[in-house]
């Protein structure tokens, strides 16, 4: 049997960057150590963490009864008041939020200052959704549906800036982009700010699925990017499986012979996709 794994598969920059700011905290004997929600979505990893004593806060109540230790961002990004309180409670900084996230705050701020509303084309209450809410300062509206956009009604007298969910569905986007177009607002910018290595994972995933008789997509539970995948692959591959870790592999599904895909979400590690690799050769 043939095994195709996506060369994009595993670890994405930012995850990478996150997951090291971390790593680099523990080696250099930091304690408490604290991330302000799980670091990536990836359940074994943060696991992982955990065993080397990172903490998670799960919201900002528990925040406000950390009085000692250093608090890492999230790659998924926070809002801006978490930053305050983070410091009002004198505790340290290590900003871990994705580069091309934090741009995405960077450019929500402006607009909000020249006086825009701003539409993100998104999962509403997604972390990276709900820190990108955190950073504007006029009226803002999360579009995730085709039924969201057609409902979608702004004033025309107000500047508009779209931006996205850096790891939503790219023709997705296109389409609800295309839905709020047709209204013809006169003062409307709209920014695609989709990490480019999300397009070009959603981009072979599809082109694997095509081929093969087979798919595998592995990811974290709550990994909106996997998630995304799967649904793509599902798409042009009816034998599409989503796992977590190879215990979730059940080689019986797989067929005989003919060809198995794999790809991964960008918070899954490396050595799961050879794992999972290697027992589907076995």
């Amino acid at each position: 049997m043939e095994v195709m794994v996506a060369k994009t598969a595993g670890f994405c920059f930012g995850v990478k960057r996150a997951v090291d700011q971390v790593k680099r905290q523990i080696a250099e004997g930091r304690k408490p150590i604290y991330t302000y929600g799980p670091i990536i979505h990836n359940e074994e990893v943060v696991r992982e963490l955990a065993g080397q004593g990172v903490r998670v806060i799960e919201s900002e109540k528990e925040l406000l009864d950390i009085t000692d230790g250093t608090v890492v961002i999230r790659s998924h990004g926070v809002p801006e008041r978490i930053y305050r309180e983070i410091k009002d409670q004198g505790l340290d900084i290590v900003d871990a939020t994705c580069p091309f996230v934090k741009k995405i705050h960077r450019i929500v701020r402006e607009y909000g200052e020249k006086g825009a509303d701003v539409v993100i084309i998104g999962n509403d209450g997604h972390p990276e959704v709900e820190g990108i809410k955190g950073w504007c300062t006029g009226a803002v509206t999360v579009i995730g549906t085709e039924e969201e956009a057609e409902q979608f009604r702004h004033d025309p007298a107000k500047p508009l800036c779209v931006v996205s969910q850096t790891t939503f569905n790219y023709k997705k986007f296109d389409k609800l982009v295309e839905i709020i177009s047709k209204m013809s607002y006169d003062r409307v910018d709209i920014l695609n700010t989709i990490c480019s290595a999300t397009e070009e994972r959603q981009s072979e995933a599809r082109r694997i699925a095509q081929k093969a008789d087979c798919m595998i997509v592995i990811g974290g539970s709550h990994s909106s990017n996997t998630r995304k995948l799967f649904e793509i692959c599902k798409k042009e591959c009816a034998n599409t499986y989503y796992i977590q870790t190879l215990k979730d592999l059940d080689i019986r599904r797989l067929p005989s012979m003919g060809c198995v895909g794999i790809t991964a979400g960008a918070s899954t590690p490396n050595n799961l996709i050879e794992e999972v690799s290697k027992q589907c050769q076995i």
